[in-house]
């Protein structure tokens, strides 16, 4: 289970939109909490249902400024407590999980005004006694490592958000990776970063969920980057690859952006230069994280964290889960007493006796050509090598035998 939220920056624009299906198609939330939606309910209700969401709260923009969403996968899993123009309270009761309050807060942006974000905090702290997590754009930082570049926040600042926070008992989760979620005039002299986006979460929520880990997913089209709450963290498995560009890549809205700016970022810089520095062939098999996991996402989705048992019990990796997984397969692949002759016999025999005669006939030189020029370019395989007689090319070729009719085929490329 986890929860994203993300100050979007207006959900109008189709580049913010395609990017948030992609990154619920990678992190798969549950709940999804987008503040300055800058449109109204029915715009909501489209991406609602393209990103395969039931439930949904929304408060609408005033005008050009403004609007918060919050989205959850199945209607009756969610329950509105209360709304405000900064904020979403929602219960959520999930299956095989303990009920618990996810409020999406939207913190007032201009300084005069903060004491209004406090105020609000303070008043939402005793409205439940359920386990607490208030996540999003909350704009305010609880110390000057919060921020790099820019003027120093002044202490009433700092200190004013810092008493809200030890007065409601909350714990300001660790954010991993980049420390920093927004910025402005980056590769100028006024590059400014700040963490405005955190999670806050209250002592028996971090009781319910040990294990949490809050993510900065760095890569944006908005001047804010999402964050990502999971609540259950799987065991990675941990496989060496080498590095191999994905042509997935190319059709990610983002890659070309990134790869024009460190572009243009080294106007003086030598070509080797510009490629040592280029993401992807910067960072190895780790590249950006965001297309890398884009294009390998089935294998980062599909990780099992726990699964009933056949007493209908959850188990995961440290009470059984490994056991479950292994009798379930054992007792799938187990043979019976089935005739599976009689099902075999039941299937046409699809070469003729013609076409096995051509297919034994001794291969030609043209043909080998043929069939290595048809191949399109990106295709590779790990063939065994042989050279053609008469001819200094080397060809690849598989040898396989069917062991129904005995037929030998003899694959080249």
């Amino acid at each position: 289970m986890s929860l994203l939220s993300w100050n979007c920056r207006g959900l109008g624009n189709p580049r913010i939109v395609q990017f948030l299906k992609e990154i619920v198609f990678q992190k798969k939330p549950n709940v999804v909490f987008l503040c300055e939606t800058i449109c109204k309910t029915d715009k909501i209700n489209i991406v609602k249902r393209a990103l395969g969401f039931e439930g949904s709260f929304v408060v609408e923009a005033r005008g050009h400024s403004g609007g918060l969403a919050m989205l959850w996968k199945k209607e009756e899993e969610g329950k509105l407590i209360s709304f405000s123009t900064n904020h979403i309270d929602l219960e959520l009761n999930m299956d095989g999980y303990p009920t618990f309050r996810a409020t999406g807060f939207y913190g007032e942006p201009q300084r005069h005004l903060r004491a209004n974000t406090w105020r609000a905090i303070r008043q939402l702290s005793g409205e439940s006694s359920l386990p607490w997590c208030l996540l999003g754009d909350l704009n305010n930082t609880l110390n000057h490592s919060d921020k790099r570049g820019g003027r120093p926040y002044p202490n009433w600042l700092l200190t004013g958000f810092q008493d809200v926070v030890s007065e409601c008992h909350l714990i300001d989760m660790e954010i991993q990776g980049h420390p920093f979620t927004w910025e402005k005039g980056k590769g100028t002299d006024q590059w400014v970063e700040v963490r405005l986006d955190r999670a806050l979460v209250s002592y028996d929520w971090q009781a319910l969920f040990p294990s949490a880990i809050l993510e900065n997913l760095e890569v944006t089209v908005s001047d804010h980057c999402p964050i990502w709450l999971n609540l259950a963290k799987s065991k990675p498995v941990q496989v060496k690859k080498r590095f191999r560009y994905e042509n997935a890549w190319s059709r990610e809205p983002m890659c070309r952006q990134i790869v024009q700016a460190r572009w243009e970022n080294g106007l003086g810089d030598s070509l080797q230069v510009k490629l040592e520095a280029s993401l992807w062939l910067q960072a190895g098999d780790q590249n950006t994280k965001y297309f890398h996991a884009c294009a390998s996402s089935r294998k980062r989705n599909n990780q099992i964290v726990r699964l009933k048992n056949a007493d209908g019990e959850w188990v995961d990796w440290d009470n059984g889960l490994s056991e479950v997984m292994s009798n379930y397969y054992s007792n799938l692949f187990t043979s019976s007493c089935s005739n599976w002759q009689a099902v075999i016999d039941c299937v046409a025999t699809r070469v003729s006796s013609d076409q096995n005669r051509d297919l034994l006939l001794a291969v030609e030189e043209e043909e080998v050509r043929r069939a290595l020029f048809q191949m399109h370019p990106d295709k590779s395989h790990r063939p065994r090598w042989f050279q053609s007689p008469g001819s200094s090319e080397t060809l690849g070729y598989s040898r396989q035998r069917c062991h129904k009719s005995g037929t030998t085929f003899l694959f080249l490329w």
